[in-house]
């Protein structure tokens, strides 16, 4: 633990690189399959022991953060002392730097995380196994980001297996608005499901580090529907290619899109020509 017996984890964003939509279920959520990358665009959970449950929220994105019991964090929290019988009693300080909305899962990052801190503070398992399985009563894509790793998903997002991806870089343009991952899949339904092409070649390609070729494979089935109702994600997606992106797709459930470009130098010269904001995939576990 940390300075006055506190713990420390990080909440990257996410980036899907590819997302499938497999079907509406009858419990109402959809069926996907995806391969998720952590980013290293992150907001960062503190958790201290307290009394009683209680948020903070801090940093450049925490205006539209909420801080009571709709706020995933918190959720986190009650579910991970409800399956080890305690009380939800711990000071939690989030500090917010992904944008709500956007696509980008910070809200799913900020529970997984919370979920890990919690089991240090309070001597829970904390194995990743045991918070997948409390994480996926939080919401779908807390599984997922429970481990910092590439990671294939399946199901609803509870269906979770380590990916190897080489690192790669990327420029996102985010938008002053936001898109509840509800709406999107909704549209989706109502546009009929429309369903992108096989990932396999996506995959080979990565595997085989030809970047332009996987560039031009990203596909996000939930990117049309989101596109027809707001321009600015197909706006967004041009402006990245007309500025040498090898490849973009929307992120998530949008309205964040990411463009993938060869390596940091070129990031940093497309976020100049575009106004972006460069990130990174993480690639590994951190050691």
């Amino acid at each position: 633990m940390g300075e006055g017996g506190a713990v420390s984890e990080p909440a990257p964003a996410k980036l899907n690189l590819f997302l499938r939509v497999l079907g509406r279920r009858e419990d109402g959520y959809h069926d996907i399959s995806s391969l998720i990358l952590p980013l290293t665009l992150a907001d960062g959970i503190q958790a201290r022991r307290s009394e009683r449950l209680l948020l903070t929220v801090v940093g450049e994105c925490a205006a539209d953060v909420p801080r009571r019991e709709d706020n995933l964090v918190v959720q986190a929290a009650r579910a991970l002392a409800e399956a080890g019988g305690i009380e939800p009693a711990a000071e939690i300080l989030l500090s917010k730097q992904i944008p709500v909305a956007a696509g980008l899962g910070g809200g799913s990052a900020d529970a997984a995380a919370t979920l890990r801190a919690l089991a240090r503070l309070w001597g829970h398992d904390g194995s990743p196994v045991r918070l997948r399985e409390i994480g996926a009563a939080v919401g779908s894509d807390v599984p997922a980001l429970v481990e910092v790793r590439p990671v294939m998903v399946g199901g609803r997002g509870e269906v979770v297996e380590p990916a190897e991806v080489p690192k790669t870089w990327w420029v996102l343009l985010t938008q002053p608005f936001g898109v509840a991952a509800g709406d999107a899949y909704r549209w989706w339904d109502e546009e009929g499901g429309p369903q992108g092409p096989d990932p396999g070649p996506l995959l080979d390609a990565l595997r085989d580090g030809d970047l332009p070729r996987g560039g031009a494979l990203l596909h996000n089935d939930l990117e049309g529907p989101v596109a027809a109702r707001h321009s600015e994600v197909e706006a967004a997606r041009t402006r990245l290619l007309d500025a040498g992106a090898l490849g973009a797709l929307m992120a998530g459930s949008g309205p964040t899109v990411a463009g993938l470009v060869r390596d940091g130098f070129r990031a940093e010269d497309l976020a100049a020509a575009t106004g972006g904001i460069v990130t990174s995939a993480i690639s590994q576990v951190p050691a």
